[in-house]
């Protein structure tokens, strides 16, 4: 038998007032691959990641974690099942250093007092698994690169050891080279059997590290893609629904219009 999918959603719906924002949305991540999830603005991919990351839980659909029907209401369950969220504004704190950013919320306690010490040895323990570009854990976060940031808020995620990882747009604001710095870290997650689910607008990235891609246009789904034997025409076209438009403009010139 199969392993089953580390996530699955299957009739995913989502409505905010009147308006219905996901409509029977699948989706399936398996353990060690990274699925881009694609469309334009307004798709619904980031309530998708709210979705599963439990800010705003599903109203209809069901929801499974290795096989087992589970139900994800608040960030809390998605954290305990072992699912962790790093949004595109990042959420740390320039004012403190790398340490004091990780353990924010978490911090480790001795006898009453801050375990500076512990604190510290399991940042850099952890950093040194991932990556050999931030070699100063004391250093406050505004004097890092945006790569470097980004690479501190996702060894913040990965502190509760999780095993699914979100990741909103994670090379936005960055320039070549720490866009190249982000996806090698993806890149090892994977190799260490995470599974991650990334969205993004740069092609060049879904193609260079996606093992497949999910496109949702106007909160469903519109198509599901091998992105290494899928051409990025394919999927643009998916994305923006050229693909829909071409039967719809043979008709009109058929009919003389």
């Amino acid at each position: 038998m199969p392993t089953p999918p580390l996530l699955a959603l299957y009739g995913v719906c989502k409505r905010f007032g009147v308006v219905d924002v996901l409509t029977d949305v699948e989706l399936e991540i398996r353990a060690g691959e990274v699925v881009a999830l694609l469309g334009d603005n307004g798709a619904g991919k980031s309530t998708l990641v709210k979705v599963i990351s439990g800010v705003a839980p599903a109203d209809r659909g069901v929801i499974k974690w290795e096989g087992r029907t589970v139900h994800i209401r608040r960030p809390q369950d998605a954290r305990d099942l072992g699912i962790a969220t790093v949004y595109q504004d990042l959420a740390l704190c320039g004012n403190l250093d790398v340490v004091g950013n990780l353990f924010l919320g978490r911090e480790i306690r001795r006898l009453g007092f801050l375990d500076e010490v512990e604190m510290e040895r399991r940042t850099g323990h952890l950093l040194e698994r991932l990556t050999k570009r931030v070699p100063d854990l004391r250093a406050p976060l505004v004097s890092l690169s945006s790569g470097q940031r980004q690479t501190v808020a996702i060894a913040r995620s990965l502190l509760g050891d999780p095993r699914l990882l979100l990741l909103d747009e994670p090379t936005a604001t960055l320039g070549l080279e720490q866009t190249n710095e982000v996806l090698d870290l993806v890149d090892r997650l994977r190799d260490r059997g995470l599974g991650v689910l990334l969205i993004s607008h740069n092609m060049g990235d879904v193609k260079a590290l996606a093992d497949r891609a999910a496109v949702l246009r106007l909160g469903r789904n519109n198509g599901f893609f091998d992105v290494n034997t899928t051409s990025q025409e394919q999927i643009i076209s998916s994305i923006t629904g050229a693909a829909e438009n071409v039967p719809r403009r043979m008709a009109h010139r058929e009919s003389g219009w």
